[in-house]
């Protein structure tokens, strides 16, 4: 299995850094600066071979370029945005895979919170990432796709494993459960959830990754009934305090 650490940027990023121990390939998931992830390859003695990004927004690939410099390492992202994506030497689209050492991930196009969104997927090492679509409890802002096509991107997520872990792309996890309380004051695993999430963030800890079985059972955006519903959700959560 892919080691994968997580590189906090910015005030609540989160790039990951993926190391194939057969291999030796090392990935950054969505690098949004370059120094933090450079100190973190320095601390391990690892240098940079790919870099992947979910979608084209400044906080995801503004390390794309100053990285690329400095390792020489090829840049992987939505080929549906590859205007807008910095560096890009390979883009990948739905049903396309990504080969990272010895393992093989798959392309899901998940467009809602920009129209090139794109997941990757590494089943054999259960892992998923989601960047700005899914978000523990929570989802991106659809800043340029609609409720039915995030409607159908979670229906996509849904469907992997429950035990797939999600590595989203900001730390909003607290707030997004304050949310779903809201949303569903009488949800038992949501409260579960929020007393776990609570005292991580008290200890200054990350909450990510969650699992898909996780967010089936707490996730308000992944539980509406419809397109309809999660649109209302989302306009809701955009001005909730």
């Amino acid at each position: 299995m892919l080691s994968i650490d997580l590189v906090p940027c910015l005030s609540d990023n989160y790039a990951y850094l993926l190391h194939d121990p057969v291999s030796g390939a090392v990935g950054i998931v969505d690098p949004s600066e370059a120094p933090p992830v450079l100190a973190a390859l320095a601390a391990r003695g690892w240098k940079l071979t790919h870099i992947f990004n979910t979608h084209h927004h400044f906080d995801h690939t503004g390390g794309n370029i100053p990285l690329k410099e400095a390792t020489g390492a090829v840049v992987i992202g939505p080929k549906a945005d590859a205007h807008r994506i910095p560096g890009l030497d390979t883009g990948v689209g739905e049903g396309d895979t990504v080969t990272f050492g010895t393992e093989t991930g798959g392309v899901f196009d998940i467009p809602a919170h920009t129209t090139g969104h794109i997941a990757l997927y590494f089943a054999a090492s259960k892992a998923v990432f989601t960047g700005d679509t899914l978000f523990a409890m929570g989802c991106g802002r659809l800043f340029e796709g609609t409720p039915a096509d995030m409607f159908a991107a979670m229906r996509k997520l849904e469907a992997l494993p429950g035990d797939t872990r999600v590595y989203c792309g900001h730390e909003y996890t607290e707030s997004n459960g304050r949310f779903a309380l809201h949303v569903e004051p009488d949800n038992a695993d949501i409260q579960a959830e929020m007393v776990k999430v609570r005292a991580l963030r008290a200890a200054h800890e990350p909450t990510i990754p969650s699992t898909i079985a996780l967010e089936r059972r707490t996730n308000p955006f992944m539980r509406a009934a419809n397109a309809g519903e999660l649109g209302a959700r989302r306009a809701a959560k955009d001005s909730f305090k």
